[in-house]
C-alpha cells in the first residue's frame, strides 16, 4: 500500500485544496498559509425558519469560493472530505451531537446526472461520518428551477424554493432530530422551505448546518 501511495502521490501529486499549490511532505489538504488564512464565520446568521439551529463554516468569499465552483463544477469530489471534516467541527462545537440522523437538500435528478455527483449528500455522508451518525435521503426535489445563485432578492429566492421540494416517500423523520446539510446558504430560503416540509412529515428537532455563506455588505 505504501508503495501504490508513493506510486500515486508521484503521478498526482497532492495539492492545497484552496490555493492548489503543490502541498510539502507532511501536509495534508490545505497548506498552512491557506489554513491561518480561512475566513472562519462569524457574525449574524441568516434566517432559516423552521431551524432549531444553524452552524456556518466558512465565509463564502476569494479564495474559499473559487475552490468550491471547482468542486461542485469541475469534479473535484474529493473535497467533500475536506470540507465536511472542517463543517463537523464546527457542528460539534456549535450545535452539539445529539442528532438521530444526517440529510442533505437534494440537487434535481438533471444537476446530478450533469455533474456526476449531488455535491451536498457528499458534504452531508462526510459530516456523518466524522459525528458516527447515519444518513438518510429524507428529501427530493422535484421540477428543475432557477439557481438561487442567479437570484439576488430574498423573495424571489423564496418563491423559487416553495414547493420544490418534498420528504421522500419511504423516509421516516417522524420525531427524529436531524442535521440537514446544504452546501452554500446565502438568504435561507432553501434551508426554510427544506425544514418546513420535514416538520410537515413529523421530525421533532432540525438543526442545519452549510459549508459557507456570504459575507453581508455591513460585515464587509
Amino acid at each position: 500500500m505504501r508503495a501504490l501511495d508513493w506510486l500515486l502521490d508521484l503521478l498526482y501529486p497532492p495539492k492545497c485544496v484552496i490555493c492548489r499549490r503543490l502541498l510539502a511532505r507532511g501536509e495534508q489538504d490545505i497548506c498552512p498559509d491557506c489554513f491561518e488564512s480561512l475566513p472562519n464565520f462569524e457574525g449574524e446568521k441568516p434566517q432559516v425558519g423552521g431551524a432549531d439551529g444553524l452552524s456556518v463554516t466558512l465565509f463564502y468569499e476569494g479564495a474559499v469560493r473559487e475552490s468550491f465552483l471547482r468542486f461542485k463544477f469541475s469534479g473535484r469530489d474529493f473535497y467533500a472530505d475536506v470540507y465536511g471534516t472542517w463543517m463537523a467541527g464546527r457542528i460539534r462545537d456549535e450545535l452539539g451531537r445529539g442528532f438521530d440522523g444526517v440529510c442533505w437538500v437534494p440537487v434535481s435528478k438533471k444537476r446530478r446526472r450533469s455533474r456526476g455527483y449531488d455535491q451536498s449528500e457528499l458534504l452531508a455522508k462526510r459530516v456523518a461520518k466524522e459525528l458516527s451518525l447515519p444518513t438518510c435521503a429524507a428529501l427530493q426535489k422535484h421540477a428543475e428551477r432557477n439557481p438561487q445563485s442567479q437570484l439576488k432578492d430574498a423573495a424571489l429566492r423564496q418563491a423559487n424554493a416553495s414547493g420544490a421540494f418534498s420528504v421522500r416517500p419511504d423516509a421516516d423523520v417522524s420525531g427524529k432530530t436531524l442535521l440537514l446539510i446544504d452546501d452554500i446558504v446565502t438568504t435561507g430560503a432553501t434551508l426554510s422551505e427544506c425544514c418546513r416540509m420535514l416538520r410537515q412529515a413529523g421530525a421533532k428537532h432540525i438543526y442545519c448546518a452549510a459549508f459557507a455563506s456570504p459575507r453581508k455588505e455591513k460585515e464587509r
